[in-house]
């Protein structure tokens, strides 16, 4: 049986998300590809466990920021060119599970001007930290 593994964190987990942040970035194999930048659209979503991110004091320090997720893409697309969205997806989901609170992290990325008669290509990763037992 299929089930999403992301659904057992739902009960233990605050999720935090960020929605087609849109980037151009230099990214692909092909040679046209590698003379421009394309419109990569970045999806995140991070599990950080509710007794690590419920603010006692309303405080942004008591919780992961936004801005986090936003610059590890960031710094990533500053790096320069990239072959796969594979290896973009991985990257990032790597830097976003380093986070000390975060638990789990799924992140996707869609190329939607490849080709004309689809939205968008892309690819999608999820990983759940080795527990820390």
């Amino acid at each position: 049986m299929n089930r999403d593994p992301s659904a057992e964190l739902a009960t233990t987990c605050r999720r935090l998300f960020l929605r087609n942040y849109e980037v151009n970035i230099n990214i692909g194999v092909h040679a046209f590809e590698k003379t421009r930048e394309q419109r990569v659209l970045f999806n995140v979503d991070l599990y950080i466990p509710l007794a690590l991110s419920t603010p006692r004091a309303d405080e942004l320090a008591e919780v992961v920021d936004y801005d986090f997720i936003r610059s590890v893409i960031r710094e990533r697309v500053d790096r320069g060119h990239i072959h796969l969205q594979e290896t973009l997806c991985d990257e990032v989901l790597q830097r976003m599970l380093a986070h000390p609170k975060v638990q789990a992290a799924r992140v996707s990325t869609a190329k939607p001007d490849v080709y004309d008669d689809c939205e968008a290509v892309g690819c999608e990763v999820f990983a759940v930290k080795p527990s820390q037992a």
